[in-house]
């Protein structure tokens, strides 16, 4: 591992620290936070918590990580969230980051977790340590009353929406929604910890920017039952042509197609309001094909989440593939020796389990592990990777067939920022 500077040291985060954690927190990031402002309590588990002391004994950098299960296609893997990722401004460009990842990447392999991944506070930072853009978001703004298509069968059933101010003992619905709605999506993390569950219900002053406090508006079957979900808020606004609000939706989340359908016909039509923000959403996100008029609202591509390949065999082997596939891949690490070297992947398609082997054969295709990390989830797709020169050809017609192989047919998602 890279070595710190001189009087540096790389220690747990202990329970009397957290205070200082936090202060740290909101220096380093600029948070408009008063000191009364009520934060919750630190929510990373303290033994996945670590700090770089200063000289002086001084909090330099942290980092930590959440225990995630990651949905990837076909199955599931056991995934390091890392966050809380800082560095003091009078530290940097000292190597602490550096070092920070490779402890990282090594406890991560140590307790068995096959990848790590992260929401990125800028897009240039983690690629140099084999992180891939796995998942991207689309984000629009779209103008009140937008026309939805028709649904080609009408739901039976009368769907309707409460709204209430979000709170931390709405906690379990909304978890249970979330987990419903996410099942079948590659990088839909769940919210496994109960200290997450509340997290997303925290509705800081400071934070809100001038609008109203957070709302939730749940979507219910007649019997009450939850269907679907949006966390929102409204900024009010009164140019001298009228009320022209903006509703922020930070995550909307239906379980169902009727559900989705009548949670945006509820967002998208809300008195004094004229436009309406969207959080990320999926590429394939059913919203994108309901529109009417799509060149009238304006989109945005952004990253969503970050995935770094820790154990190449297992990981690999862990999520089916779309289509037959039996391919050499020789893959570069600069990191982690154990992912370098060729590995043979076979598989007869999305019904079976993927094989992973060690192999002599040679390569058929050559890439870095981060280029096979952004196809990992389905993605991004190899082709494009090779058009762009990540990724070399050395048996021809390869590129296309492992590119269908590791597609898949849901576009990956987190709904959430840890």
């Amino acid at each position: 591992m890279s070595d710190l500077p001189a009087g540096y040291q790389l220690l747990p985060i202990t329970a009397d620290q957290v205070p200082a954690v936090m202060e740290f927190d909101r220096h380093t990031w600029a948070l408009p936070l008063d000191d009364d402002e009520g934060r919750p309590p630190y929510p990373v588990p303290l033994d996945r918590s670590w700090m770089v002391a200063a000289p002086d004994g001084s909090l330099a950098a942290m980092h930590g990580s959440y225990p995630f299960r990651l949905p990837v296609p076909g199955g599931e893997v056991r995934a390091a969230g890392l966050t809380w990722v800082g560095v003091g401004l009078q530290h940097r460009r000292r190597g602490l980051l550096r070092v920070m990842m490779e402890h990282h990447l090594a406890r991560t392999a140590a307790r068995g977790e096959v990848v790590s991944v992260l929401g990125a506070s800028e897009e240039a930072i983690y690629g140099r340590f084999g992180y891939g853009r796995a998942a991207d978001a689309l984000h629009a703004t779209v103008g009140r009353g937008a026309a939805l298509r028709p649904a080609v069968a009408d739901d039976d059933e009368e769907l309707y929406v409460t709204v209430t101010t979000a709170a931390p003992d709405q906690a379990d619905l909304v978890d249970a929604v979330h987990r419903a709605a996410g099942r079948a999506r590659p990088g839909w993390v769940g919210r496994d910890l109960p200290q997450l569950r509340v997290w997303v219900l925290t509705d800081l002053p400071g934070l809100r920017g001038g609008a109203e406090p957070l709302r939730l508006a749940v979507v219910r079957a007649p019997d009450g039952t939850p269907r679907g979900y949006a966390l929102l808020r409204r900024t009010m606004a009164w140019p001298p042509e009228g009320a022209r609000y903006t509703v922020e939706v930070t995550e909307a989340v239906a379980v169902d197609t009727s559900a989705h359908r009548r949670l945006w016909s509820f967002l998208l039509d809300l008195d004094l309001t004229a436009t309406v923000q969207t959080p990320g959403l999926a590429c394939d996100d059913p919203l994108w094909h309901l529109l009417v008029d799509r060149r009238a609202t304006v989109p945005r591509l952004s990253d969503n989440l970050w995935l770094r390949l820790v154990d190449v065999p297992r990981a690999l082997a862990a999520r089916r593939c779309a289509a037959p596939v039996d391919v050499v891949l020789d893959v570069r690490d600069d990191l982690i020796p154990a992912n370098q070297g060729r590995w043979l992947v076979r598989s007869p398609g999305p019904d079976a389990p993927t094989e992973v082997s060690s192999t002599d054969r040679d390569a058929d295709i050559e890439l870095d592990v981060r280029e096979l990390a952004a196809t990992y989830l389905g993605g991004t797709r190899l082709t494009g990777l090779a058009d762009a020169g990540l990724v070399v050809e050395r048996t021809a017609g390869t590129v296309v067939r492992a590119g269908t192989a590791f597609s898949w047919g849901t576009a990956p998602l987190c709904s959430w920022v840890f």
